[in-house]
Protein backbone atom coordinates (compact mmCIF):
# COMPACT_ATOMS: atom_id res chain seq x y z
CA UNK A 1 0.00 0.00 0.00
CA UNK A 2 2.97 2.33 0.49
CA UNK A 3 5.29 2.98 -2.43
CA UNK A 4 7.96 0.88 -0.78
CA UNK A 5 5.56 -2.00 -0.25
CA UNK A 6 4.46 -2.25 -3.87
CA UNK A 7 7.58 -4.17 -4.82
CA UNK A 8 7.01 -6.88 -2.22
CA UNK A 9 5.22 -9.59 -4.19
CA UNK A 10 4.76 -11.73 -1.06
CA UNK A 11 2.95 -9.00 0.83
CA UNK A 12 -0.26 -10.29 2.39
CA UNK A 13 -3.54 -8.58 1.49
CA UNK A 14 -6.27 -7.83 4.03
CA UNK A 15 -9.35 -8.87 2.06
CA UNK A 16 -11.80 -6.96 4.28
CA UNK A 17 -9.76 -3.78 4.00
CA UNK A 18 -9.54 -4.29 0.25
CA UNK A 19 -13.29 -4.96 -0.03
CA UNK A 20 -14.16 -1.79 1.89
CA UNK A 21 -11.78 0.33 -0.16
CA UNK A 22 -13.14 -0.97 -3.45
CA UNK A 23 -16.73 -0.46 -2.34
CA UNK A 24 -16.20 3.11 -1.13
CA UNK A 25 -14.35 4.15 -4.27
CA UNK A 26 -16.96 2.60 -6.53
CA UNK A 27 -20.06 4.07 -4.89
CA UNK A 28 -21.52 6.88 -7.03
CA UNK A 29 -24.55 9.10 -6.51
CA UNK A 30 -25.80 8.37 -10.02
CA UNK A 31 -26.11 4.68 -9.17
CA UNK A 32 -28.15 5.20 -5.98
CA UNK A 33 -31.94 4.71 -6.32
CA UNK A 34 -34.18 7.72 -5.69
CA UNK A 35 -35.88 6.15 -2.66
CA UNK A 36 -32.49 5.59 -1.02
CA UNK A 37 -31.52 9.22 -1.65
CA UNK A 38 -34.81 10.33 -0.09
CA UNK A 39 -34.23 8.10 2.93
CA UNK A 40 -30.79 9.64 3.40
CA UNK A 41 -32.30 13.14 3.36
CA UNK A 42 -34.82 12.04 5.99
CA UNK A 43 -31.94 10.81 8.20
CA UNK A 44 -30.09 14.12 7.82
CA UNK A 45 -33.21 16.06 8.82
CA UNK A 46 -33.92 13.71 11.70
CA UNK A 47 -30.35 13.84 13.03
CA UNK A 48 -30.14 17.64 12.91
CA UNK A 49 -33.43 17.81 14.78
CA UNK A 50 -32.00 15.47 17.41
CA UNK A 51 -28.95 17.73 17.66
CA UNK A 52 -31.10 20.74 18.52
CA UNK A 53 -32.95 18.65 21.11
CA UNK A 54 -29.64 17.84 22.80
CA UNK A 55 -27.96 21.23 22.46
CA UNK A 56 -28.33 22.30 26.09
CA UNK A 57 -27.28 18.99 27.62
CA UNK A 58 -24.37 19.13 30.05
CA UNK A 59 -21.96 16.90 28.08
CA UNK A 60 -22.73 18.95 24.96
CA UNK A 61 -21.94 22.16 26.83
CA UNK A 62 -18.66 20.65 28.05
CA UNK A 63 -17.77 19.53 24.53
CA UNK A 64 -18.40 23.04 23.15
CA UNK A 65 -16.21 24.56 25.86
CA UNK A 66 -13.35 22.26 24.88
CA UNK A 67 -13.87 23.09 21.19
CA UNK A 68 -13.71 26.80 21.99
CA UNK A 69 -10.08 26.28 23.03
CA UNK A 70 -9.30 24.92 19.55
CA UNK A 71 -10.48 27.60 17.11
CA UNK A 72 -9.94 26.99 13.40
CA UNK A 73 -11.49 29.54 11.04
CA UNK A 74 -10.87 27.18 8.12
CA UNK A 75 -12.28 24.14 9.89
CA UNK A 76 -15.88 23.09 10.53
CA UNK A 77 -18.74 24.57 12.52
CA UNK A 78 -20.00 23.62 15.95
CA UNK A 79 -23.66 23.45 14.93
CA UNK A 80 -25.90 25.81 16.86
CA UNK A 81 -23.11 28.38 17.12
CA UNK A 82 -20.92 30.52 14.84
CA UNK A 83 -17.82 28.84 16.27
CA UNK A 84 -15.44 26.99 13.97
CA UNK A 85 -12.98 24.43 15.24
CA UNK A 86 -10.89 21.65 13.73
CA UNK A 87 -12.98 19.22 11.65
CA UNK A 88 -12.37 16.32 14.01
CA UNK A 89 -13.32 18.45 17.02
CA UNK A 90 -16.48 19.62 15.27
CA UNK A 91 -17.30 15.97 14.62
CA UNK A 92 -16.87 15.25 18.34
CA UNK A 93 -19.12 18.07 19.52
CA UNK A 94 -21.85 17.64 16.93
CA UNK A 95 -22.06 13.86 17.20
CA UNK A 96 -22.17 14.06 20.99
CA UNK A 97 -24.95 16.63 20.77
CA UNK A 98 -27.05 14.75 18.22
CA UNK A 99 -26.80 11.61 20.36
CA UNK A 100 -27.55 13.16 23.73
CA UNK A 101 -31.36 13.36 23.64
CA UNK A 102 -31.66 9.69 22.58
CA UNK A 103 -34.01 10.52 19.71
CA UNK A 104 -31.86 9.80 16.66
CA UNK A 105 -32.63 6.82 14.46
CA UNK A 106 -32.24 3.20 15.43
CA UNK A 107 -31.39 -0.16 13.84
CA UNK A 108 -32.64 -3.62 14.64
CA UNK A 109 -32.20 -6.66 12.47
CA UNK A 110 -32.56 -10.17 13.90
CA UNK A 111 -29.12 -11.38 14.95
CA UNK A 112 -27.45 -7.99 14.48
CA UNK A 113 -25.55 -5.90 17.04
CA UNK A 114 -28.11 -3.11 16.53
CA UNK A 115 -26.89 0.50 16.78
CA UNK A 116 -27.46 4.09 15.64
CA UNK A 117 -25.92 4.65 12.22
CA UNK A 118 -27.14 8.26 12.33
CA UNK A 119 -24.23 8.86 14.70
CA UNK A 120 -22.18 9.22 11.51
CA UNK A 121 -24.21 12.05 9.96
CA UNK A 122 -22.70 15.07 11.70
CA UNK A 123 -19.07 13.84 11.49
CA UNK A 124 -19.58 13.28 7.75
CA UNK A 125 -21.11 16.77 7.53
CA UNK A 126 -18.01 18.24 9.21
CA UNK A 127 -15.81 16.86 6.41
CA UNK A 128 -18.34 17.89 3.77
CA UNK A 129 -18.26 21.43 5.14
CA UNK A 130 -14.47 21.44 5.13
CA UNK A 131 -14.35 20.35 1.48
CA UNK A 132 -17.28 22.56 0.40
CA UNK A 133 -18.93 19.39 -0.90
CA UNK A 134 -22.17 19.56 -2.83
CA UNK A 135 -25.37 17.99 -1.61
CA UNK A 136 -25.05 14.92 -3.81
CA UNK A 137 -21.56 14.11 -2.55
CA UNK A 138 -22.73 14.58 1.04
CA UNK A 139 -25.71 12.28 0.49
CA UNK A 140 -23.40 9.66 -1.01
CA UNK A 141 -21.12 9.94 2.02
CA UNK A 142 -24.06 9.46 4.40
CA UNK A 143 -25.29 6.39 2.51
CA UNK A 144 -21.76 4.94 2.47
CA UNK A 145 -21.38 5.49 6.22
CA UNK A 146 -24.73 3.83 6.94
CA UNK A 147 -23.92 0.88 4.68
CA UNK A 148 -20.58 0.14 6.33
CA UNK A 149 -21.87 0.71 9.87
CA UNK A 150 -24.85 -1.61 9.43
CA UNK A 151 -23.09 -4.36 7.51
CA UNK A 152 -20.63 -4.57 10.40
CA UNK A 153 -23.52 -4.61 12.86
CA UNK A 154 -24.93 -7.61 10.99
CA UNK A 155 -21.73 -9.69 11.26
CA UNK A 156 -20.46 -8.59 14.70
CA UNK A 157 -21.74 -9.81 18.05
CA UNK A 158 -19.04 -9.47 20.72
CA UNK A 159 -20.88 -7.93 23.66
CA UNK A 160 -17.67 -6.61 25.23
CA UNK A 161 -17.25 -3.94 22.57
CA UNK A 162 -19.33 -0.89 21.69
CA UNK A 163 -21.35 0.07 18.62
CA UNK A 164 -19.29 3.25 18.33
CA UNK A 165 -16.55 1.14 16.71
CA UNK A 166 -18.75 0.99 13.61
CA UNK A 167 -19.17 4.76 13.70
CA UNK A 168 -15.41 5.33 13.69
CA UNK A 169 -14.76 3.07 10.70
CA UNK A 170 -17.69 4.26 8.60
CA UNK A 171 -16.97 7.93 9.31
CA UNK A 172 -13.34 7.46 8.28
CA UNK A 173 -14.42 5.92 4.98
CA UNK A 174 -17.06 8.53 4.16
CA UNK A 175 -14.68 11.31 5.23
CA UNK A 176 -11.90 9.91 3.05
CA UNK A 177 -14.25 9.74 0.06
CA UNK A 178 -15.34 13.37 0.57
CA UNK A 179 -11.69 14.41 0.83
CA UNK A 180 -11.12 12.84 -2.57
CA UNK A 181 -8.44 10.44 -1.35
CA UNK A 182 -6.89 7.84 -3.60
CA UNK A 183 -7.79 4.17 -3.03
CA UNK A 184 -4.44 3.70 -1.32
CA UNK A 185 -5.01 6.63 1.02
CA UNK A 186 -8.56 5.51 1.77
CA UNK A 187 -7.23 2.08 2.67
CA UNK A 188 -4.82 3.68 5.13
CA UNK A 189 -7.69 5.70 6.64
CA UNK A 190 -9.57 2.45 7.25
CA UNK A 191 -6.58 0.99 9.06
CA UNK A 192 -6.04 4.11 11.18
CA UNK A 193 -9.69 4.01 12.23
CA UNK A 194 -9.78 0.30 13.05
CA UNK A 195 -6.52 -0.40 14.89
CA UNK A 196 -6.14 2.48 17.40
CA UNK A 197 -9.81 3.08 18.25
CA UNK A 198 -11.41 0.06 19.90
CA UNK A 199 -14.23 1.20 22.19
CA UNK A 200 -15.50 -0.94 25.08
CA UNK A 201 -19.19 -1.46 25.82
CA UNK A 202 -18.56 -0.55 29.44
CA UNK A 203 -19.73 2.90 28.39
CA UNK A 204 -23.31 1.52 28.26
CA UNK A 205 -23.27 -0.92 31.18
CA UNK A 206 -24.90 -0.36 34.59
CA UNK A 207 -25.26 3.21 35.87
CA UNK A 208 -24.38 5.23 32.79
CA UNK A 209 -22.47 8.49 32.77
CA UNK A 210 -22.62 11.47 30.44
CA UNK A 211 -19.88 9.84 28.35
CA UNK A 212 -22.55 7.56 26.87
CA UNK A 213 -23.27 10.28 24.30
CA UNK A 214 -19.66 11.39 24.08
CA UNK A 215 -18.54 7.88 23.06
CA UNK A 216 -20.25 8.53 19.76
CA UNK A 217 -18.54 11.88 19.46
CA UNK A 218 -15.17 10.35 20.19
CA UNK A 219 -15.73 7.71 17.50
CA UNK A 220 -16.72 10.34 14.95
CA UNK A 221 -13.73 12.44 15.85
CA UNK A 222 -11.34 9.49 15.50
CA UNK A 223 -12.84 8.59 12.11
CA UNK A 224 -12.43 12.11 10.75
CA UNK A 225 -8.90 12.30 12.17
CA UNK A 226 -7.97 9.03 10.46
CA UNK A 227 -9.13 10.43 7.12
CA UNK A 228 -7.17 13.65 7.65
CA UNK A 229 -4.04 11.69 8.57
CA UNK A 230 -4.35 9.63 5.40
CA UNK A 231 -4.78 12.80 3.37
CA UNK A 232 -1.55 14.13 4.86
CA UNK A 233 0.34 10.99 3.83
CA UNK A 234 0.27 8.91 7.02
CA UNK A 235 0.27 5.15 6.48
CA UNK A 236 -1.87 2.89 8.64
CA UNK A 237 -0.94 -0.44 10.24
CA UNK A 238 -0.74 -3.41 7.92
CA UNK A 239 -3.52 -6.06 7.96
CA UNK A 240 -5.86 -4.21 10.38
CA UNK A 241 -8.59 -6.86 10.23
CA UNK A 242 -6.89 -10.11 9.30
CA UNK A 243 -3.45 -9.74 10.83
CA UNK A 244 -2.19 -11.83 13.75
CA UNK A 245 -3.22 -9.15 16.23
CA UNK A 246 -5.99 -7.73 14.06
CA UNK A 247 -9.63 -6.81 14.59
CA UNK A 248 -11.09 -10.14 13.47
CA UNK A 249 -9.29 -12.37 15.96
CA UNK A 250 -9.25 -10.01 18.93
CA UNK A 251 -12.42 -7.88 18.65
CA UNK A 252 -14.85 -9.75 16.42
CA UNK A 253 -13.35 -13.05 17.64
CA UNK A 254 -14.15 -14.60 14.28
CA UNK A 255 -13.27 -14.35 10.62
CA UNK A 256 -15.93 -12.94 8.33
CA UNK A 257 -16.47 -11.54 4.85
CA UNK A 258 -18.46 -8.64 3.48
CA UNK A 259 -19.75 -10.27 0.34
CA UNK A 260 -23.04 -8.36 0.35
CA UNK A 261 -23.06 -4.58 0.11
CA UNK A 262 -25.75 -2.19 -1.12
CA UNK A 263 -26.05 -1.35 -4.80
CA UNK A 264 -26.36 -3.15 -8.12
CA UNK A 265 -29.78 -4.43 -7.14
CA UNK A 266 -28.91 -5.18 -3.50
CA UNK A 267 -30.92 -3.25 -0.93
CA UNK A 268 -29.02 -0.49 0.88
CA UNK A 269 -29.07 -0.98 4.66
CA UNK A 270 -30.09 2.63 5.33
CA UNK A 271 -33.56 1.49 4.22
CA UNK A 272 -33.74 -0.84 7.23
CA UNK A 273 -33.14 1.83 9.87
CA UNK A 274 -35.98 3.06 12.06
CA UNK A 275 -37.11 6.54 13.04
CA UNK A 276 -37.84 7.02 16.74
CA UNK A 277 -40.75 9.28 17.65
CA UNK A 278 -40.01 9.33 21.37
CA UNK A 279 -36.90 10.48 23.24
CA UNK A 280 -35.78 7.21 24.76
CA UNK A 281 -33.86 4.02 23.99
CA UNK A 282 -35.54 2.32 21.05
CA UNK A 283 -36.48 -0.80 22.98
CA UNK A 284 -38.29 1.21 25.66
CA UNK A 285 -40.54 2.93 23.12
CA UNK A 286 -43.12 0.10 22.88
CA UNK A 287 -43.61 0.46 26.65
CA UNK A 288 -44.15 4.20 26.23
CA UNK A 289 -46.69 3.68 23.46
CA UNK A 290 -48.57 1.07 25.50
CA UNK A 291 -48.56 3.20 28.65
CA UNK A 292 -49.80 6.24 26.71
CA UNK A 293 -53.07 4.39 26.06
CA UNK A 294 -53.99 4.39 29.75
CA UNK A 295 -52.25 7.60 30.81
CA UNK A 296 -52.34 9.88 32.60
CA UNK A 297 -53.24 8.23 35.87
CA UNK A 298 -54.71 10.40 38.61
CA UNK A 299 -52.33 9.45 41.39
CA UNK A 300 -49.57 6.95 41.97
CA UNK A 301 -50.97 6.30 45.44
CA UNK A 302 -53.97 4.56 43.86
CA UNK A 303 -51.71 2.08 42.05
CA UNK A 304 -51.08 -1.33 43.57
CA UNK A 305 -49.01 -2.93 40.80
CA UNK A 306 -47.82 -2.26 37.25
CA UNK A 307 -46.85 -5.15 34.97
CA UNK A 308 -44.92 -4.49 31.78
CA UNK A 309 -44.81 -7.33 29.24
CA UNK A 310 -42.13 -6.93 26.59
CA UNK A 311 -39.81 -8.96 24.35
CA UNK A 312 -36.72 -10.44 25.99
CA UNK A 313 -34.11 -8.20 24.35
CA UNK A 314 -35.86 -5.12 25.70
CA UNK A 315 -36.30 -6.66 29.14
CA UNK A 316 -32.60 -7.48 29.39
CA UNK A 317 -31.49 -4.07 28.09
CA UNK A 318 -34.02 -1.94 29.95
CA UNK A 319 -34.87 -3.88 33.11
CA UNK A 320 -32.03 -6.32 33.62
CA UNK A 321 -30.37 -4.62 36.59
CA UNK A 322 -31.25 -2.87 39.83
CA UNK A 323 -30.00 0.42 38.38
CA UNK A 324 -33.04 0.44 36.11
CA UNK A 325 -35.23 0.84 39.21
CA UNK A 326 -32.99 3.52 40.67
CA UNK A 327 -31.70 5.68 37.80
CA UNK A 328 -29.40 8.45 39.00
CA UNK A 329 -28.59 10.04 35.65
CA UNK A 330 -30.40 10.97 32.48
CA UNK A 331 -28.29 8.43 30.64
CA UNK A 332 -29.54 5.57 32.82
CA UNK A 333 -33.12 6.83 32.93
CA UNK A 334 -33.61 6.85 29.15
CA UNK A 335 -32.58 3.19 29.11
CA UNK A 336 -34.89 2.22 31.99
CA UNK A 337 -38.24 0.59 31.25
CA UNK A 338 -39.49 1.15 34.83
CA UNK A 339 -38.60 4.84 34.69
CA UNK A 340 -40.10 5.63 31.30
CA UNK A 341 -43.24 3.64 32.16
CA UNK A 342 -43.71 5.60 35.37
CA UNK A 343 -43.15 8.95 33.66
CA UNK A 344 -45.52 8.09 30.82
CA UNK A 345 -48.26 7.02 33.21
CA UNK A 346 -47.93 10.26 35.17
CA UNK A 347 -47.33 12.75 32.33
CA UNK A 348 -49.05 11.12 29.38
CA UNK A 349 -45.91 10.66 27.25
CA UNK A 350 -42.11 11.04 27.19
CA UNK A 351 -40.25 14.05 25.78
CA UNK A 352 -36.62 15.22 26.01
CA UNK A 353 -37.64 17.10 29.16
CA UNK A 354 -38.76 13.87 30.84
CA UNK A 355 -35.19 13.26 32.00
CA UNK A 356 -34.39 16.57 33.69
CA UNK A 357 -33.73 16.68 37.43
CA UNK A 358 -37.32 17.65 38.22
CA UNK A 359 -38.55 14.45 36.62
CA UNK A 360 -35.64 12.24 37.63
CA UNK A 361 -36.15 12.96 41.34
CA UNK A 362 -39.93 13.46 41.26
CA UNK A 363 -41.30 11.74 44.42
CA UNK A 364 -44.32 10.45 42.47
CA UNK A 365 -42.04 8.75 39.95
CA UNK A 366 -39.89 7.27 42.71
CA UNK A 367 -43.04 6.00 44.46
CA UNK A 368 -44.14 4.13 41.33
CA UNK A 369 -40.81 2.48 40.47
CA UNK A 370 -40.91 -0.36 43.05
CA UNK A 371 -44.48 -1.19 41.99
CA UNK A 372 -43.34 -2.02 38.45
CA UNK A 373 -42.57 -5.56 37.29
CA UNK A 374 -41.07 -6.15 33.84
CA UNK A 375 -41.48 -9.62 32.35
CA UNK A 376 -40.84 -11.31 29.04
CA UNK A 377 -43.79 -12.20 26.89
CA UNK A 378 -42.58 -15.07 24.66
CA UNK A 379 -44.97 -14.15 21.85
CA UNK A 380 -43.60 -10.62 21.84
CA UNK A 381 -40.06 -12.05 21.68
CA UNK A 382 -40.96 -14.12 18.63
CA UNK A 383 -42.45 -11.04 16.96
CA UNK A 384 -39.25 -9.08 17.63
CA UNK A 385 -36.97 -11.80 16.29
CA UNK A 386 -38.52 -12.10 12.85
CA UNK A 387 -38.79 -9.94 9.74
CA UNK A 388 -40.75 -7.74 9.48
CA UNK A 389 -40.01 -6.77 13.07
CA UNK A 390 -42.82 -6.02 15.50
CA UNK A 391 -42.26 -4.05 18.70
CA UNK A 392 -45.00 -5.31 21.01
CA UNK A 393 -45.63 -4.41 24.63
CA UNK A 394 -48.45 -4.55 27.15
CA UNK A 395 -48.77 -2.43 30.29
CA UNK A 396 -51.27 -3.51 32.94
CA UNK A 397 -52.05 -1.18 35.85
CA UNK A 398 -53.81 -2.70 38.86
CA UNK A 399 -55.38 -0.20 41.26
CA UNK A 400 -55.83 -0.56 45.00
CA UNK A 401 -59.54 -1.15 44.37
CA UNK A 402 -58.83 -4.08 42.04
CA UNK A 403 -59.52 -2.30 38.74
CA UNK A 404 -57.23 -3.22 35.85
CA UNK A 405 -56.21 -0.81 33.08
CA UNK A 406 -54.49 -2.33 30.05
CA UNK A 407 -52.61 -0.66 27.22
CA UNK A 408 -51.08 -2.65 24.38
CA UNK A 409 -49.05 -1.70 21.33
CA UNK A 410 -47.59 -3.28 18.22
CA UNK A 411 -47.74 -1.79 14.75
CA UNK A 412 -48.94 1.65 15.89
CA UNK A 413 -48.02 4.63 13.64
CA UNK A 414 -45.28 5.74 16.06
CA UNK A 415 -43.85 2.22 16.39
CA UNK A 416 -40.15 2.39 15.45
CA UNK A 417 -40.61 -0.42 12.93
CA UNK A 418 -43.39 1.34 11.04
CA UNK A 419 -42.56 3.52 8.02
CA UNK A 420 -42.80 7.25 8.66
CA UNK A 421 -44.36 9.74 6.28
CA UNK A 422 -42.63 12.99 5.37
CA UNK A 423 -45.36 14.73 7.38
CA UNK A 424 -44.38 12.72 10.48
CA UNK A 425 -40.72 13.59 9.92
CA UNK A 426 -41.53 17.28 9.60
CA UNK A 427 -43.75 17.16 12.68
CA UNK A 428 -41.00 15.59 14.75
CA UNK A 429 -38.41 18.07 13.45
CA UNK A 430 -40.64 21.03 14.25
CA UNK A 431 -41.32 19.68 17.73
CA UNK A 432 -37.59 19.48 18.43
CA UNK A 433 -36.52 22.79 16.87
CA UNK A 434 -39.24 25.45 16.80
CA UNK A 435 -38.79 26.46 20.44
CA UNK A 436 -35.21 27.43 19.59
CA UNK A 437 -35.40 28.57 15.97
CA UNK A 438 -38.98 29.71 15.45
CA UNK A 439 -41.52 28.42 12.95
CA UNK A 440 -40.43 30.63 10.03
CA UNK A 441 -36.78 29.58 10.22
CA UNK A 442 -37.70 25.93 10.60
CA UNK A 443 -39.87 26.09 7.48
CA UNK A 444 -36.95 27.56 5.53
CA UNK A 445 -34.54 24.90 6.90
CA UNK A 446 -36.87 22.08 5.92
CA UNK A 447 -37.20 23.47 2.40
CA UNK A 448 -33.41 23.53 2.04
CA UNK A 449 -32.90 20.04 3.43
CA UNK A 450 -35.67 18.42 1.38
CA UNK A 451 -33.75 19.72 -1.65
CA UNK A 452 -30.35 18.73 -0.30
CA UNK A 453 -29.28 17.15 -3.59
CA UNK A 454 -29.52 20.58 -5.27
CA UNK A 455 -27.13 22.31 -2.85
CA UNK A 456 -23.89 23.43 -4.46
CA UNK A 457 -22.18 23.40 -1.05
CA UNK A 458 -23.46 21.93 2.20
CA UNK A 459 -21.16 24.32 4.07
CA UNK A 460 -24.24 26.56 4.32
CA UNK A 461 -26.16 24.06 6.46
CA UNK A 462 -24.60 24.82 9.88
CA UNK A 463 -25.41 28.53 9.59
CA UNK A 464 -29.11 27.65 9.34
CA UNK A 465 -29.07 26.43 12.96
CA UNK A 466 -27.27 29.28 14.73
CA UNK A 467 -28.95 30.09 18.06
CA UNK A 468 -28.98 33.84 18.64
Amino acid sequence: MSESGKNNVNKAVDSIQQRLTSYACGLKYEDIPADVVHTAKVRVIDTLGALMAGFFGEPCFIARNVAAEMPDPNGATVIGTRMKTTPDMAAFVNATTSRYAEINDNYHWPGSFHGHASDTVTPVLAVAELTQAGGRDFITGVILAYEVYLRFSDVFNNQGFDISNFCCLSTAMAGAKLLGLTPEQLSHAISMAVVPNVSLKQVRIGHQSMFKAAATGQAGRAGVFAALLAQAGMEGPHLPFEGKAGWCDHVARKRFTLDTMGGNGTRFKIMDTQIKMRSSMGNTIPCILAAEKIAPIKSGKDIKKITVEIYEYARAEGAGGQHHWNPETRETADHSIPYITAVTLLDGTVTPRSFNDAHLWNPEVRELLPKIEVVENPEFTKAFDRVPVQHRARVTVETQSGEKLVGETGGDPDDPAMPKSDAQIEGKFRGLTEDYLGSKRVTAILDRLWHLEDMKSVASIPSLFVLD
